[in-house]
This record gives C-alpha cells, sequence and structure tokens, in this order.
C-alpha cells in the first residue's frame, strides 16, 4: 500500500495516515502542522504508506512535545537496525506555538489530537488539533445538524434542477 497523493489542491502532499474519528469523538478548535523528528527506517516505511493514528495522542515532556502510540511498523529492509513501532516521536515547533498550546492543554483542558501524517516537499509532518472532547449528547447533535444540512443542500439541488 504506497501513500496516496492528497485530493484537494496540488500542494505536492502524499498522505501517510488519517485518524478519521478525531472530527467524531473531538471538537476541533484550532490546527497545526508540526514536523516530525523521524529515524531512517521510520522515513522509508512512511513513504511504504504504513502508519496509523488510532489511539495517537500529544503531549508535553520537559518542554517538548511529542507524538505518543503512533504505530510505524518496521521496515522490512533495515534488518537489525530498525526501529521500535511505538517509540515516540518528537514534534517540532516553533517556541512560541509551543508555549501557547502547553497553556491552553494546562488551563483550558484541552486535549492535542494528531490529524494525519503527510509529506509535503519531501519532508514528513503530523497535522495535529487543538481540540475539546464531545460527550455522546454533543455527538448526536452534531449529527442532527449534519443530516439537516444535507437535507437541506439536496432539497436546493433538486429545486435547481427542475
Amino acid at each position: 500500500m504506497a501513500a496516496r497523493k492528497r485530493q484537494s489542491g496540488s500542494s505536492g502532499e502524499l498522505v501517510v495516515a488519517q485518524n478519521r474519528r478525531a472530527p467524531h469523538d473531538y471538537e476541533l478548535l484550532e490546527r497545526y502542522e508540526a514536523g516530525l523528528e523521524l529515524r531512517g527506517s521510520e522515513v522509508k516505511s512512511l513513504r511504504q504508506g504504513h502508519a496509523s493514528l488510532r489511539e495517537a495522542y500529544a503531549e508535553f515532556r520537559g518542554g517538548e512535545l511529542w507524538l505518543e502510540n503512533c504505530h510505524i511498523p518496521p521496515y522490512g529492509a533495515a534488518g537489525r537496525f530498525n526501529h521500535d513501532p511505538l517509540r515516540p516521536k518528537k514534534l517540532l515547533l516553533h517556541r512560541h506555538e509551543l508555549d501557547r498550546l502547553a497553556g491552553q492543554v494546562r488551563q483550558k483542558g484541552l486535549t492535542l489530537v494528531p490529524l494525519r501524517i503527510y509529506f509535503r516537499n519531501g519532508l514528513a509532518k503530523c497535522e495535529l488539533a487543538l481540540a475539546r472532547g464531545r460527550r455522546t449528547v454533543d455527538r448526536r447533535a452534531a449529527e442532527r445538524e449534519r443530516e439537516a444540512r444535507r437535507e437541506a443542500a439536496e432539497a436546493l439541488y433538486r429545486w435547481r434542477r427542475r
């Protein structure tokens, strides 16, 4: 399975992994793009399109931001020089962004959720979202709102086709 070219636009992005559950489980407030500090065998495995963000999260340790539980399987040709699949990966952001995010996570009880891993111009990136967890009631309300929007758009489409 190779990495897929991103559908929207021609920005030279190759999407490797997406967290499709995140918009359902969280209210996404702000998005950030962070670089990933990776080992060689991790990059090779990512270029083959292998990664999982299913249970991944980002946390602050020692003033730095780390991506935890992101599974990048071992690269077959690396042999004994392979990496640990669940090794924490350092996320690279500017200091002012790190300070701002750390303050919001600490004070407002928000969390940092990885949305996708992709390559942009040959560099591995991770899109993070500052998010607030949704309760079941919130999820149902969001689903009703989406359904209403979909029905309205469909009715408008049918009306225009007449």
